[in-house]
């Protein structure tokens, strides 16, 4: 039960880095650490972080529908933790 939600809050962090990366790398004509560097001086990355997260809906989506509840769960855990730290950031 506790490694699904470790491997579910594993998925939901990469699944939101990659949302993030995908953002920068096609919404601006900055590359990734450039990027990334501008967008914190800015003060735009707990933003970015936050698009990023869109894409755990739907990996949270696919997991209920394979009924990995636990996963899902991670998945949901991941997300508070990267709104919390948005907040910090």
């Amino acid at each position: 039960m506790i490694k699904e939600v470790a491997i579910g809050f594993t998925i939901g962090i990469f699944t939101a880095l990659l949302g993030s990366y995908l953002f920068i790398t096609f919404f601006t004509t900055f590359d990734i650490s450039s990027g990334i560097r501008m967008i914190k001086e800015y003060g735009y990355l707990g933003k970015i972080i936050t698009l990023g997260t869109l894409l755990d809906l739907g990996v949270f989506t696919i997991l209920l529908k394979r009924n990995k509840e636990f996963m899902a769960r991670g998945v949901i855990l991941a997300v508070i933790v990267l709104a919390i730290s948005t907040l910090i950031v």
